[in-house]
């Protein structure tokens, strides 16, 4: 691929990049106050420039290419960049404050969000955070949060989402617990051990039945909303229960009773209003959150 370096143009980038992420010419137009046509121009005067097709162009949606995918993260790089330039620029005069209300599960606010607070008082010490730890999706629209991580792509095209990790979720149970009943080695083994259940336990038997594990109500002993109390409970012994990876295999105590288990695809989505365009404290939030969650 041959990059006519003298001939780039940001505005070109940033086109591509709005595409990408809105999903389509109308919305990306919209969201950077453009008007279709010239959306659409800057698009293909970059792809002319970069030498590639950067997208499938059907009767429905914009589909990236395989080069448009390859290239993706290099302009979110620099589009976040440009960002920390411009806070950086306007942070001479005037600092960064104000308030942002980050909504997540108890789980991701336990194991993650502390990291990056961290590296985010370093940059805006000034910024008030509020975390909303909570199963329940927020407002948005209403502002019962101001960015939310969830772990589903959002359908509302008033918000801007973008997918920054996925993870699998996967059996655990403490060493302890299965030195008692005994390892299974096969899925009929599991209707007689006990389970800690997410929520409803209900929900997840047909989960479980299509990976082979035929269980019913009774063999969720225990149940809860939260990833922390779920964590908790397993590790003093009393079930089996479904981790994240990176959650689950932290904790020595801990194994995974039957690897043949098929694992469960976890999605994380950033999500925000569109505000977060001109919001300067959102917009740096934003940027941080997903640098940190997409290398996690």
């Amino acid at each position: 691929m041959e990059w006519k370096r003298s001939a780039f143009d940001w505005n070109q980038a940033r086109a591509f990049l709005a595409t990408a992420e809105e999903g389509s010419l109308s919305a990306a137009a919209r969201a950077l106050g453009l008007t279709q046509p010239t959306l659409s121009r800057q698009v293909a005067s970059l792809e002319e420039t970069l030498g590639v097709t950067l997208f499938e162009r059907t009767s429905r949606a914009l589909l990236l290419t395989q080069a448009g995918t390859q290239l993706l993260e290099h302009f979110r790089t620099m589009g976040e960049a440009a960002n920390r330039i411009s806070i950086a620029a306007t942070g001479q005069s005037e600092a960064v404050t104000g308030h942002v209300a980050i909504a997540c599960t108890n789980g991701m606010a336990t194991f993650f969000l502390p990291d990056i607070l961290k590296k985010l008082q370093a940059v805006a010490p000034d910024l008030q955070i509020e975390i909303i730890a909570s199963n329940e999706m927020s407002d948005l629209r209403r502002r019962e949060a101001d960015i939310a991580i969830r772990h589903a792509r959002p359908q509302d095209e008033n918000l801007f989402a973008r997918r920054v990790r996925d993870t699998t979720g996967h059996l655990f149970a403490s060493s302890d617990y299965l030195d008692a009943v005994g390892r299974p080695s096969h899925p009929s083994d599991f209707s007689k051990m006990h389970f800690v259940g997410f929520e409803y336990p209900e929900r997840m038997l047909g989960l479980m039945a299509s990976r082979g594990l035929n269980l019913t109500v009774a063999n969720f002993n225990f149940s809860t909303a939260s990833v922390t109390m779920s964590l908790e409970l397993m590790r003093k012994g009393l079930g089996i229960g479904i981790l994240p990876v990176d959650i689950g295999t932290a904790y020595s105590e801990l194994e995974n009773p039957y690897p043949d288990f098929e694992p469960i695809e976890i999605e994380s989505w950033l999500v925000a209003h569109r505000e977060l365009k001109t919001n300067l404290r959102i917009r740096l939030v934003f940027d941080l959150l997903a640098e940190c969650l997409s290398t996690k």
